[in-house]
């Protein structure tokens, strides 16, 4: 039997020139109710006043330790601390997030209900809204995860619960065994900067894991996107990034022999999510996004696309017209069942205003 309530827990937070928040989030890791910690500062070459920062909680706490490295992006960076990491769990703390004190307390009781060895203990997150603002005119909403998945009864398999692969990675809000990292040699590819190197790690843990348990609490702080955040991206990299990041994860999925087609379907769900964000951003005029968008749509198997129940009909055409297919609407009751749980679901999570709030936002890409 493992004994949870014992088992040193590595905590990693990769630093690049994050000194407006890092020490909100220094102290919300040591603040936390479970204290059998390792917390490593992995310091990616900041410029700014980050490593003061650091070494200052060092100094006053000895299970902070601060590591110095060349600048060499995010997925470096946590490389960087997976490799340091002496405990029997990874954790991801992303430097300008915060967690709330119960975080590690309550996922390690959670695992100890189960007799057995746990790959990934998974929960859902806040996002904090307009966080550009002073504190009171803040507002925190669930991620789209919460109250789609039950508090688990027994481990599972990705099979089971896809939707973990549909919205936003989201890899900070869960933590991992140290041993099955490297017994399935996971880690994260080193892109230059941030480089969404979140997602192909995402598919790595949750499609190899055997055994995932989920609890339904959110205690991770998610700064989410700024209000009037960039559009019209200045370089092709940039205008790139969601559709190559796709594309990379279509191919670990190829090479780890996924052929689970509603696996499938949830990772075509978030390309799909992908491409709209692209054309929102940089426009549909923009030659990068038409080509982005074929490239991901010819990677897509055309039959689960067209049966989905999970993509609408204007999704669907938009994905016939780029692969030069007939569109032949069709009503579906399960379509139908489907509108109508999504929307009682983000009802339940964000209420009348936050529901109203977003409609609005689709309507007219108005905050």
């Amino acid at each position: 039997m493992v004994n949870y309530h014992t088992q040193l827990v590595s905590v990693i937070v990769p630093i690049y020139n994050a000194q407006k928040d890092l020490d909100q989030c220094l102290w919300s890791i040591r603040n936390q109710s479970y204290t059998n910690l390792e917390i490593l500062c992995i310091n990616d070459g900041s410029t700014d006043d980050s490593p003061s920062i650091m070494k200052r909680h060092a100094a006053e706490d000895p299970r902070v330790r601060v590591i110095d490295k060349e600048n060499g992006g995010y997925g470096a960076g946590c490389n960087r601390g997976i490799d340091e990491a002496r405990g029997e769990w990874v954790s991801i703390i992303e430097p300008d997030d915060w967690i709330e004190p119960g975080m590690y307390a309550d996922m390690l009781a959670f695992a100890a209900q189960f007799n057995q060895q746990i790959d990934v203990i998974k929960t859902p997150w806040w996002n904090i809204n307009d966080w550009d603002r002073p504190e009171p005119e803040q507002s925190r909403t669930i991620c789209p995860l919460m109250h789609r998945m039950p508090r688990s009864a027994r481990p599972f398999k990705l099979g089971e619960h896809t939707v973990l692969i549909e919205h936003h990675p989201g890899i900070w809000s869960a933590i991992y065994r140290k041993g099955f990292l490297e017994s399935k040699c996971i880690r994260f590819p080193e892109y230059p900067g941030a480089g969404w190197a979140d997602n192909p790690f995402l598919i790595d843990t949750l499609c190899q894991a055997e055994s995932i348990i989920y609890l339904d609490q959110p205690y991770y702080c998610y700064r989410a996107d700024l209000p009037g955040s960039t559009c019209n991206h200045a370089t092709a990299s940039a205008v790139r990034l969601p559709f190559d990041r796709w594309l990379d994860m279509s191919r670990r999925l190829s090479e780890l022999g996924v052929v689970d087609e509603g696996i499938l379907e949830s990772h075509y769900v978030r390309g799909f999510r992908y491409v709209k964000g692209a054309i929102y951003d940089d426009g549909w005029d923009n030659p990068l996004v038409q080509e982005g968008t074929k490239q991901v749509f010819s990677a897509m198997d055309e039959r689960i696309v067209l049966e989905s129940i999970k993509l609408s009909a204007k999704q669907k055409k938009l994905f016939c017209s780029v692969r030069g297919l007939e569109y032949r609407p069709s009503f579906s009751l399960a379509r139908t069942a489907y509108v109508m749980r999504e929307g009682w679901l983000q009802l339940r999570g964000l209420g009348f205003g936050g529901t109203a709030k977003r409609l609005r936002f689709k309507m007219t890409g108005k905050r």
